[in-house]
């Protein structure tokens, strides 16, 4: 029963994404596909895991809806994507783009890997699959902002793979001209008082400084992206 209620969640999760980009069900039972609905504002998705998704808190405590609020108080126009479904790794990730990509991405932050390291999954792999993500994004949004947020694991992994895992990361930014969060959870990662029981995901607190990370690399991408966009 445990595994039905959490196939459902993140069916549901994956619902709530699709709506929140306007995708609406098709009225011929023949077609499942997705529909686009009308672009209104400027997107940035934030393509995650359990982090972006903020399990355990509020869905208004998450890191990308506090991103949002940072954006509405600067007075710009974008709508923020929380597509983070827990659980998900860089393979995952991979399989749903196409699905975000039915409408515009103006900006993605990419927020996935930390489930692949902590299965232990090769970083080839993970490499491999996140670099696909961006692959796709660049080739249908060729004008679209990246971020990268850098992860980390834990010493118990091993120090090659940790070294490994942790420059997935900035060697994407670099090779793709990527924003770079060097390290999504710093000052957050192993502070018990930051963290849930589970010493993995945020609390509420710790969602803020994890917002806080984000905003100070997302934040000039946005203000060179609207100087462009609002001409000489």
């Amino acid at each position: 029963m445990r595994i039905i209620r959490q196939t459902a969640g993140r069916f549901a999760r994956l619902a709530a994404v699709l709506a929140m980009l306007g995708f609406t069900p098709s009225v011929q039972a023949q077609n499942t596909e997705p529909v686009p609905g009308p672009l209104e504002r400027r997107t940035a998705v934030v393509l995650g895991d359990s982090l972006a998704a903020g399990l355990g808190v509020e869905p208004e405590q998450a890191f990308p809806a506090l991103l949002q609020k940072k954006i509405d108080a600067a007075g710009w126009d974008y709508t923020v994507v929380n597509a983070g479904v827990s659980g998900d790794t860089s393979a995952d990730g991979l399989a749903r783009i196409d699905w975000l990509l039915r409408r515009r991405i103006d900006v993605l932050v990419l927020e996935l890997g930390g489930n692949d390291g902590l299965r232990g999954i090769p970083v080839s792999a993970t490499r491999t699959n996140l670099q696909g993500i961006l692959d796709r994004v660049k080739q249908k949004y060729p004008q679209a902002r990246l971020v990268v947020t850098g992860m980390q694991m834990p010493p118990n992994m091993g120090y090659e793979y940790t070294t490994a895992f942790r420059r997935i990361f900035p060697e994407l930014a670099a090779t793709n001209h990527a924003a770079l969060v060097p390290f999504l959870l710093e000052g957050v990662g192993g502070k018990p008082e930051l963290n849930q029981d589970d010493r993995i995901h945020p609390t509420a607190a710790g969602h803020e400084i994890v917002a806080d990370n984000v905003w100070v690399v997302l934040k000039p991408v946005l203000e060179a992206l609207n100087k462009e966009q609002s001409g000489p």
